[in-house]
């Protein structure tokens, strides 16, 4: 027994040491929630509820657009677009791949993570990237055969405090 309470003692002040968010995990995937995923199809039905007894709120048709997952239930992830819209969607249309959307217009693409960096290509608001390495305020994208570094806030479809290899 004493182990179990010094158990308790440590997950509590785990809860203490941490945001709730980050502790939250997908009853169905026990993956992290919210995340981010990618649509895997051209067309993707959106439901009011997590069943195709539902009806279809939403309809995305563009392939590899980033949306945050917010719940699970059985085979359905609950999921949100950059405009705060979305509904459940069934867990085989959806990717593991991480990609983004461009939010700034002309969104220069940089060598390098310094903001003197010469550019390699610019973006349009609306594109999706893959993404590649994040660091504190950069991420690493890659667009066709482009390949750069944008500041962090300009996408949607990664955390402010998301740190990838």
């Amino acid at each position: 027994m004493r182990w179990i309470k010094g158990l308790a003692v440590a997950i509590a002040a785990a809860v203490v040491a941490f945001p709730a968010t980050a502790l939250e995990r997908g009853s169905v995937t026990n993956l992290p929630l919210p995340r981010y995923v990618s649509l895997k199809s051209d067309e993707v039905n959106a439901r009011r509820g997590p069943s195709k007894a539902h009806r279809i709120d939403w309809v995305y048709t563009r392939r590899d657009v980033p949306v945050r997952v917010v719940a699970e239930y059985e085979h359905w992830r609950r999921v949100e677009d950059r405009d705060g819209a979305g509904g459940w969607v069934y867990h085989t249309l959806l990717s593991g791949v991480r990609t983004v959307l461009v939010q700034s217009p002309m969104l220069p693409l940089l060598i390098r993570p310094d903001p003197r960096a010469p550019e390699t290509a610019r973006l349009e608001a609306g594109v999706v990237a893959r993404l590649d390495e994040c660091l504190q305020d950069w991420c690493r994208i890659e667009v066709g055969r482009y390949r750069g570094w944008a500041p962090k806030a300009a996408l949607w479809g990664v955390e402010d405090s998301e740190l990838r290899d």
